[in-house]
């Protein structure tokens, strides 16, 4: 299942059509099965399809680890990906519909309490960046997104421990790119110390809420965030930045960790 279809259309120029070829991203509906029962379907770009569900059902707070996975595969046909679970899992009995562009779901509440991935990671969490950092991981940002270079229509994540890009990864959806980045990091058990966590997508509760999970103090955003990803942030100690250009951004929560270039922390007055 390739990630981009090709299309034919008419391009105007001047107000005169030519056929061109050209490709769209693809959506797809892809089932996920857990212990042989059928949970939910995800409309998402057919890469990484795995991680997506194994990141799933761990930002759902259904797993913890790899250890709790025996098996996870991916049909023949690529549109079911069965997980097998060494325990007993439920489905939820409630799943409710999040703010995502292709129509995500979740179980977990509009108010969910302090993630466990942050305990211990309160104040600075050990990390300091400066605004040039902060512009050049928007720089390698953009320059990862592959898929959106050939298609369009496709959001980015990316983790990075501040130095580097570790993981990226791409989808129609902005939540499915965070549950692919959490799959990602437990299939290949990367858990770097310091996560700094940047989207191409809008910041709404539940994108914040994914980032806490995966530990990440840091979430940077091409976009906004919402007013309730704001007051999560706040309570939570993570440090929010919305509208990152390589040259400038907005800090909306937790500037302590944006360090000037005097070396003084700002945002503590």
């Amino acid at each position: 299942m390739a990630p981009e279809k090709p299309v034919r259309v008419y391009r105007y120029d001047n107000g005169r059509p030519r056929k061109v070829k050209g490709a769209v991203i693809a959506e797809t509906a892809v089932a996920l099965t857990v212990n042989g029962e059928v949970w939910l379907t995800f409309m998402c770009t057919p890469v990484h399809l795995e991680a997506l569900a194994v990141g799933f059902l761990y930002n759902e707070g259904v797993i913890a680890n790899m250890d709790e996975v025996a098996d996870v595969r991916l049909c023949e046909h690529g549109d079911n990906v069965d997980v097998w679970l060494r325990h007993n899992a439920q489905q939820p009995i409630h799943w409710r519909r999040t703010s995502g562009c292709t129509g995500g779901v979740t179980a977990v509440g509009p108010n969910p309490p302090f993630p466990p991935s942050l305990q211990g990671k309160g104040g600075a969490g050990g990390i300091g960046l400066t605004p040039e950092q902060i512009g050049r991981l928007v720089k390698m940002l953009l320059e990862s997104q592959s898929l959106y270079r050939e298609t369009g229509g496709v959001h980015t994540s990316a983790l990075s421990d501040g130095e580097k890009i570790l993981i990226t990864a791409e989808d129609i959806g902005r939540h499915n790119t965070l549950d692919k980045i959490a799959g990602l990091c437990l299939i290949q058990n990367t858990w770097p110390e310091k996560r700094i966590l940047l989207t191409t997508g809008r910041i709404s509760s539940e994108m914040l809420q994914k980032a806490a999970r995966l530990g990440a103090v840091v979430l940077i955003s091409r976009t906004s965030p919402s007013s309730l990803s704001v007051e999560m942030a706040e309570k939570w100690g993570m440090t929010l930045i919305g509208y990152a250009r390589r040259d400038r951004f907005n800090v909306y929560a937790h500037a302590e960790r944006i360090v000037t270039s005097n070396q003084l922390p700002v945002g503590n007055e």
